[in-house]
């Protein structure tokens, strides 16, 4: 006979359930042990800006999504009715995109706009759940040949970005599903704690 408690949402079970009480233990464990290298991109990124640098940002799939909400919420608002912050996600444009890649290889579609658009003061944030995505290495790479700082959010995996990045944001998890979502939240923060800096009379 069937379990009809199974994916029955009165009771709390199921396949729902389990996924949202997997992401909220996550996101405690986050809380309790990623608060420091939080803060510190949200400080990187605020002296950047005030410095008259800029955001750069790389990912793929769903990675490269959320780097254009994080995008969005600088040149858009987060909390703050404030000025327009600079940022600029580089995987919007398919002409330069299809270009980089069908030219270069698809390993250099983000480095190659780095070189391109990238200055010292500036910053470039790249989104990996693996943190092994060769454009994204590639693109942290060339960031740092230019003296720029680097933020790198990525899984538990061992990731060879880790080796470019100023700080890195390493989500417990090897789920894709649990590390994006935790993603956005944190993007959130960093973008919330940013704004504060930069505006604390608005």
């Amino acid at each position: 006979m069937a379990d009809n408690n199974a994916n029955n949402p009165s009771t709390g079970a199921g396949p729902v359930h389990d996924a949202l009480m997997e992401l909220s233990r996550l996101a405690a464990q986050v809380a309790e042990t990623l608060e420091p290298e939080i803060q510190k991109a949200a400080e990187l990124l605020a002296e950047s800006l005030a410095d008259g640098g800029k955001l750069l940002a790389c990912g793929n799939g769903g990675s490269a999504a959320d780097v254009q909400h994080m995008v969005a919420e600088l040149v858009g608002r987060l909390c703050k009715d404030r000025p327009a912050l600079p940022a600029v996600s580089m995987t919007t444009d398919p002409s330069i995109m299809t270009a980089l890649g069908n030219d270069y290889g698809f390993d250099n579609v983000f480095a190659r706009q780095v070189e391109a658009l990238g200055k010292s003061e500036d910053i470039l944030l790249c989104l990996s759940t693996s943190g092994t995505s060769a454009n994204v290495v590639r693109a942290a790479e060339v960031a740092r040949k230019l003296g720029m700082k680097v933020i790198a959010m990525v899984g538990s995996h061992a990731a060879p970005i880790l080796a470019e990045a100023d700080v890195c944001i390493r989500i417990p998890s090897d789920s894709g599903q649990r590390i994006q979502e935790l993603h956005t939240a944190v993007i959130h923060c960093i973008c919330d704690r940013a704004e504060r800096r930069l505006f604390p009379d608005m």
